[in-house]
């Protein structure tokens, strides 16, 4: 009946949608998958790492084997209060991000909301932000002594500007038609800051926090290399002298998971916050 009318017959196969490809571009995967991807690559990296450690191919004095250092962190939560060294790293890291973050995100809203204050503030802050702030320790040293003051201080410094210019960033390039629209409906300045810049800002200004959660823990950690008594970076320091790499490769791992499980509390809360977001 199809050559009859003219119309070339259909395969089965044609009908069907075609088949997506789990390595195209772009292309997502699932939930099930991308978590048996992760865990295989985990899975590979210590095989590998016990081939090497076991098989004699690398020396215990200079790397020891996943075994190893899984006797070593035993001992140091049983034997060595780990836990209060994480516990006071992790304070550490909470209170010079937050510090941080109350002074940038203001200071970012206005930079970018005001090319007056961009222009007033952006070259002094660009230019720090190229200053190490392990630069800053032998000073804060002298200005704040060997508390905690000074580790908060160093981990604020190595923040507070990177989230200064990312968040002008991210409210310098808010849409200018709703600003237009807003100033229509008889906004005013400081209307359009509250109602259009900040709410349309907030999931990326959230997303620019996370990262620089990130960065805070190397910046905590340099800050406990150097007159600390206690914390992961001071763990690691001492280990470091007695040569003991199964306990410094699991300090470095332990900083790796409590900074995953942060990351992964801060998607959980902006996917909360901002759910709105990815419908954008």
């Amino acid at each position: 009946m199809s050559r009859v009318m003219g119309v070339a017959p259909s395969l089965g196969t044609d009908e069907r949608p075609p088949r997506r490809r789990a390595l195209a571009p772009l292309e997502p995967v699932s939930t099930r998958t991308r978590l048996v991807l992760g865990v295989a690559f985990f899975v590979l990296f210590f095989g590998l790492w016990a081939v090497f450690t076991l098989g004699g191919f690398v020396s215990p004095t200079f790397l020891a084997s996943p075994i190893t250092m899984a006797k070593e962190g035993w001992l140091l939560f049983t034997e060595f209060g780990f836990l209060h060294d994480i516990g006071m790293t992790v304070w550490r890291v909470v209170g010079g991000f937050v510090l941080a973050a109350i002074v940038a995100v203001p200071l970012g809203i206005a930079m970018g909301a005001h090319k007056g204050v961009e222009a007033f503030l952006e070259p002094f802050v660009s230019f720090c932000r190229y200053l190490p702030a392990s630069a800053f320790i032998p000073l804060l040293i002298l200005w704040a002594g060997l508390g905690e003051m000074q580790k908060l201080l160093v981990i604020f410094i190595g923040s507070v500007f990177q989230i200064i210019l990312m968040v002008a960033v991210i409210v310098g390039n808010a849409r200018k038609d709703l600003v237009e629209a807003a100033y229509t409906l008889g906004a005013t300045h400081r209307g359009i800051v509250r109602r259009v810049l900040i709410p349309g800002a907030a999931p990326d200004i959230a997303e620019t926090l996370r990262l620089v959660l990130g960065w805070a823990w190397t910046y905590v950690i340099v800050a406990e290399l150097i007159g600390s008594s206690s914390g992961i970076g001071h763990m690691i320091t001492d280990s470091q002298a007695l040569l003991n790499t199964g306990q410094i490769i699991f300090g470095i791992i332990v900083i790796g998971l409590i900074g995953l499980v942060s990351d992964a509390f801060f998607k959980f809360v902006n996917r909360r916050l901002f759910a709105w977001s990815a419908l954008r």
